[in-house]
């Protein structure tokens, strides 16, 4: 019996240590995506940035990570998932002491799209290191649930940590927090993280990949640009007809592909396009409130970086308290009671800021805050959950790579469309006019609440379960998974 035991054991462990290092590269990831938003004020001022400016130095990253996503969990599947992690992570680190040294807004972005480039080979992959890690679908799911609470912790963390930073140490603070824990992630990775692959390696798909980057490049341009441009001028309008060719290419020539990069039989599953929906509804709540939140806290209300990072704590602590609960709710009632909870609860808060003002009472606000981040924090685990439920496992790299990207669309999306709107109704974030400006973006954001709560009823029927069930049927069982059993490192204690 206790030959039986000790192994069991010492795998757990084992598996508990890729957990923990898959989830430090998560928290340096999504806490730099937060924390950079309440620094744009600092940032606008010292590199004298117009609100285009802003808006590129958030989507420069978030449109790397979403462009490339799907390309890196192919590619990590093909050649090895701990390779492209730890590939992500060099990059990642590397991008962050390169913005640090910034001296232009242009070598920012430049370097903010290196960063995006490494996170691009980060949380996908993570997550389907995780999953083979755990091949018991309990442990499995309570080790996505600590996943998700680890993106809503670090999502809420940000803004905090950003303000501190700011206002101790400067604006390129931020990114210097990045390297000493991207290095440390970078030898945990070498020491505790085994080599694994798909047991069928996917094939190149560079059609696929170029129709991708075009249709988000092409979109996000657009919008942010259009502002300044007009949105009736000529390369505006090219833009939009461009992203709207490469879309409708897209999963027409995927269809012919025997492994495409997109695979359009994904979205046949119910489940997984409402994971997908909601994943971006989600995210563009959460991007657009931090945008719009930190411009109006610091340039209109007249708050420092820290103490507009210390105000939005409330939202952080509905996070935290919710992203728990989420998880337990998602293991015991399934995904739909917290989605839908979720999207009402978004909604409410969003409504409460349509009529902001310059002068709106703190009760409001802090209310608001709260009921936005038990919101947020009840919707990332039945997202994720639902995701990789409705998946086999030979496509783990992929279709957790494309919920992923779902949340980068909704990250580019709400800062590109909430910025514009903006941009549109006033000529600078510090005028009076800005709070009146920002109505039409909470309305938005009170529209992405109602898709989340309509999309979790929608997705969750049996009828719905039923489609992901014929969509898992269509691909092959990976039967006998490539995975090194032990690390590269200690091999000969594991013997």
């Amino acid at each position: 019996m206790t030959t039986h035991t000790l192994p069991a054991d010492s795998s757990r462990r084992r598996a508990g240590l890729v957990l923990a290092v898959c989830c430090l590269s998560l928290l340096i990831t999504a806490l730099d995506t937060t924390a950079v938003n309440v620094a744009l004020p600092a940032v606008g001022r010292d590199l004298h940035a117009q609100v285009s400016g802003l808006q590129w130095t958030v989507d420069g990253y978030t449109l790397a990570v979403a462009a490339f996503m799907m390309l890196a969990g192919s590619t990590a599947d093909r050649i090895g998932r701990r390779r492209v992690f730890q590939a992500g992570l060099a990059l990642f680190t590397a991008g962050s002491l390169a913005c640090s040294l910034a001296s232009s807004l242009g070598w920012l972005i430049t370097f903010r799209v290196v960063q995006g480039l490494g996170a691009s080979m980060l949380n996908p992959v993570a997550l389907s290191i995780i999953t083979h890690a755990f091949p018991d679908p309990r442990e499995r799911a309570r080790a996505i649930g600590l996943w998700g609470t680890t993106v809503g912790l670090s999502l809420a963390a940000g803004p905090v940590v950003g303000g501190f930073l700011v206002a101790s140490a400067g604006w390129r603070s931020i990114f210097w927090i990045n390297i000493p824990v991207g290095v440390a992630a970078l030898v945990f990775t070498a020491v505790f993280v085994p080599e694994s692959r798909a047991a069928t390696p996917r094939r190149p798909d560079p059609v696929g990949q170029v129709l991708v980057v075009t249709t988000l490049t092409a979109l996000i341009c657009a919008i942010i640009e259009g502002s300044r441009r007009g949105y009736t001028s000529a390369p505006i309008i090219g833009l939009f007809v461009l992203s709207a060719a490469a879309a409708a290419v897209l999963p027409r020539y995927e269809r012919r592909r025997e492994q495409p990069v997109v695979d359009p039989a994904f979205f046949r599953s119910v489940p997984f396009t409402g994971s997908f929906v909601a994943a971006v509804a989600a995210f563009v709540v959460l991007s657009g409130f931090l945008f719009l939140n930190t411009l109006y806290l610091q340039d209109v209300r007249g708050y420092s970086a820290l103490h507009a990072g210390l105000l939005t704590a409330p939202m952080a602590v509905g996070i935290a308290l919710a992203s728990p609960l989420s998880g337990r709710l998602t293991a015991t009632h399934g995904p739909r009671p917290p989605l839908v909870a979720a999207g009402l609860l978004i909604t409410t808060a969003t409504l409460a800021l349509t009529t902001l003002t310059p002068t709106t009472p703190w009760a409001l606000l802090l209310t608001a805050y709260v009921l936005l981040g038990i919101g947020f924090g009840l919707v990332n685990a039945p997202i994720t959950s639902t995701a990789v439920a409705g998946m086999p496992r030979a496509q783990a790299g992929v279709s957790s790579a494309i919920t992923t990207t779902a949340r980068q669309v909704g990250n580019n999306l709400g800062v590109a469309v909430l910025g514009a709107i903006v941009a549109a109704r006033t000529r600078a974030p510090v005028h009076a006019g800005f709070a009146a400006a920002s109505h039409a973006g909470w309305w938005t954001l009170a529209v992405c609440g109602l898709v989340i709560a309509v999309t979790g009823l929608a997705a969750t029927t049996r009828r719905a379960t039923a489609t992901a069930a014929r969509v898992a049927a269509r691909f092959p069982a990976e039967s006998v998974p490539s995975v090194s059993s032990t690390p590269r490192v200690r091999r000969g204690a594991q013997a």
